[in-house]
């Protein structure tokens, strides 16, 4: 069980041979943990350069391009603004690349704990208030005594996706945020009044990368909810989408209650 073994046997018996091939398995198994750690690191110190080495050439294009937007004439404005819209974007799809492939490579550990999902969920929303009422979207957190077993730092960032998402996609009415705790999970719901989805697309939302026909228009690169999906299995939960077209969607996500 802990990965030793030492032969003892050496003969022609059953024993021995069992013995023999238990040893080259184990020893093959260590080799391989070996590689697979050493391929980790590699990964792991990849990832820390790419993020390293693209924060300041992306910050200084945001800077330029805020800057052109600010103080070119009139008719090039609608050009310096797409530039810096790519600018944003790009710097979305680097930080949620990077968070997608430390959680893949085991860089990143969750570490669930017991705790009330309530504080959480205030601190996801509340990013997202301003944003929101820029939009006249009402966003509403109702009240909830739900308690689960999570990471709060990852789980907040699973929740500021659907949120993010819920608002970004409602042109109108408004964005609920909830928690409803059962025997052995408790679940977290994002509920918006927008276009809903295709009931064709609901298995590949959380594809990385895809993104559905309503998602055109808007800014996104479609690893937010990949993300989420990754984070819930990371804690022993899942996520599932519900929707009807015109009526709107509802995102949960499942998180273990024990």
């Amino acid at each position: 069980m802990r990965g030793e073994f030492q032969e003892e046997s050496f003969d022609e018996t059953l024993l021995s041979n069992l013995e023999t091939k238990l040893a080259h398995h184990l020893s093959a198994s260590a080799v391989s943990a070996r590689n697979l750690q050493g391929e980790r690191d590699k990964i792991k110190t990849l990832i820390a350069d790419i993020s390293h080495q693209t924060k300041t050439p992306i910050a200084n294009v945001l800077l330029y391009a805020q800057l052109l937007v600010e103080q070119c004439p009139e008719n090039c404005r609608p050009y310096t603004a797409a530039l810096a819209g790519q600018a944003r974007k790009l710097q979305s799809l680097i930080d949620a690349l990077v968070k997608t492939s430390r959680l893949e490579a085991g860089v990143l550990v969750l570490r669930p704990r017991p705790g009330p999902l309530g504080p959480m969920l205030e601190e996801a929303a509340a990013q997202f208030a301003p944003r929101a009422a820029e939009k006249g979207l009402e966003l509403v957190l109702e009240p909830t005594e739900a308690d689960a077993v999570f990471d709060p730092k990852w789980t907040g960032e699973a929740v500021c996706n659907l949120i993010d998402n819920a608002v970004k996609y409602t042109p109108s009415g408004r964005v609920a945020v909830s928690a409803r705790a059962y025997e052995l999970f408790a679940r977290v719901d994002v509920e918006d009044t927008g276009p809903g989805v295709p009931e064709e697309e609901l298995e590949k939302l959380f594809q990385r990368f895809y993104r559905g026909g309503a998602a055109d228009q808007a800014e996104g690169v479609g690893v937010g909810l990949y993300l989420v999906r990754q984070i819930a299995q990371g804690q022993g939960g899942y996520v599932k989408a519900f929707s009807r077209p015109g009526r709107g969607a509802r995102f949960s996500l499942f998180l273990p209650r024990n």
